[in-house]
This record gives C-alpha cells, structure tokens and sequence, in this order.
C-alpha cells in the first residue's frame, strides 16, 4: 500500500484493489482514514460487487432510511442528478448524525461522471477544533450537540429508526482519540447543551463557518474509476452540483463502526 497524503487533507492511496480485501490493508486503510479523513483509490473501474465486497470487509453495513437502494444491492444507495429538474442540494453534513451511531465510512463509487463539475468538497475537523478560537474553545468544552433528523419522509420511518442523538462538540475519534469538531449542517443541530435556543443557533453558525472554510478543504475531481472513502469522524463533506455539465451518478455504501479496535477499546463510533 503506497499512500500519498494531500493537502490540507486527503490521500491517495496506490496498490489496493477494490474488492475483498485481507486484514492487514483493512486495518491500513483504517489507519489512513483516521490520520487523512479521506482515501482516493483511482482507476478501480469495479461493479457494485467488488464495491460491496470491499464495503463488507470493514464490518456490518448501514443504509439511510429513505434513500433509493441499487437495483439488486441494497445496502448500496444511488446519488444522482438523472432525470432532475432541479440540481440536488449538498450543504457540508455528516452521514446520519442524528443516530446514536453514525456510520464510521461512508465511500462512493463513480458510475458517470460530469463533463464538468461535480466535485466532493471535505473538510478536517481536526484542524478545525485545532485551529478555533481559544474563547470558541472553551465554549464547546464540554457542550454536546442534539444531532435530528431532516429531509426524509416521516412515512418512510419505522417506529424502530432513531431521529436524534446528542454528541459531544469535541469528539474524539474512536480509534485515535484525537479530538475533533463534530457537527453537522446547521438544521439537524437542534441544541446546544446548556443554551437557550438563540445562543445555541449562534453559535452553532460561528462553529459550522469555521469548520467549512476554503483553507481547510479539499475538493475531489472525479475521474473515471475512482472510489473515495472517508471517516466520518473527522471530516464533514458536501457534493458541489452548482456547475454540473452532464450527468452524475454515483453509488454510496456506508460501514457502521470502526471496527474491533474501537469496540475493544470501548469507544462508540
């Protein structure tokens, strides 16, 4: 494995085949993944079952309650702007914050990319906790966040599908440790612990500006092949639809956990 990092986050990583994968470029991939945020494998150019088999090899997978399943793979997910009117709309989020777990990595793989535009845009949230102001710091201490659900059909809930969770501000990553800001767009961030609803909105503004800066981001150009991989933990991400030429599809599979080492450690994803 020959893993190139990038800047300000992100690396690409060489001499893995998308598919099933051995222990050892698990735990590598884990490792890059908690050290980088993102992985880019280029020129996979796999179907959807070298793409679930690659999913499965880092533990049980989750899936989105209300999102369009792949014909015949439903644990993979389609993101797509075919047949739309109007362009999807992507603000920087975590998968599914609003779960007691959220997913550990979530990957996509290019079907068809755009002529133009297109681009996945991540940001680290380790620097953003490393880099924010010492008064903001102390603010979010030891605050948490009550993560809710948006944007999915109440009907298509069961009475068993969570719809909130609270998390720590800083969060530590489950394998690491190392701190980092955990928030998400600012509709699902319902609360602040310990503030009225007008502070806690303010601040939660300040906390996602900071977090979401061009100095902190990177923005991944797909190419035809590519499979990107990221943590969850440490990153926020959003689609860039606002200059799309020609279609975008892409297929989305998420892993629940970060795996042994987390659980054995007794830290939840």
């Amino acid at each position: 494995m020959q893993i190139q990092p990038l800047e300000p986050l992100g690396a690409v990583v060489e001499g893995v085949d998308v598919g099933p994968l051995a222990a050892a470029d698990v735990e590598g991939l884990r490792a890059a993944l908690a050290e980088h945020g993102v992985v880019v494998l280029p020129d996979q150019r796999v179907d959807d079952t070298a793409f679930l088999a690659f999913l499965e090899s880092f533990g049980p997978l989750t899936f989105t309650a209300g999102e369009t399943p792949v014909d015949g793979f439903p644990d993979l997910n389609v993101i797509s702007n075919v047949g739309r009117a109007d362009p999807p709309r992507s603000t920087f989020h975590v998968d599914s914050s609003y779960l007691s777990t959220p997913p550990a990595y979530t990957a996509l793989r290019a079907v068809q990319i755009p002529s133009q535009g297109g681009e996945t845009v991540f940001t680290s949230q380790y620097r953003a906790w490393e880099t924010l102001p010492a008064e903001l710091a102390d603010r979010v201490r030891e605050r948490s966040i009550r993560h809710v659900v948006t944007g999915i059909d109440p009907t298509l809930l069961t009475a068993d599908d969570e719809t909130e969770a609270e998390h720590p501000v800083v969060r530590p990553h489950p394998l690491t440790h190392r701190p980092a800001l955990f928030l998400t767009t600012p509709k699902r961030c319902a609360s602040v612990s310990g503030l009225p609803d007008d502070e806690a909105a303010e601040l939660v503004a300040q906390l996602y500006a900071h977090s979401t800066t061009g100095e902190n981001s990177l923005a991944h150009a797909w190419s035809p092949g590519d499979v990107v991989m990221w943590d969850n933990a440490c990153v926020l991400h959003r689609g860039d639809h606002s200059v799309v030429v020609g279609d975008r599809v892409m297929h989305r599979g998420m892993v629940r956990d970060h795996g042994p080492a987390a659980a054995d450690a007794g830290v939840t994803s």
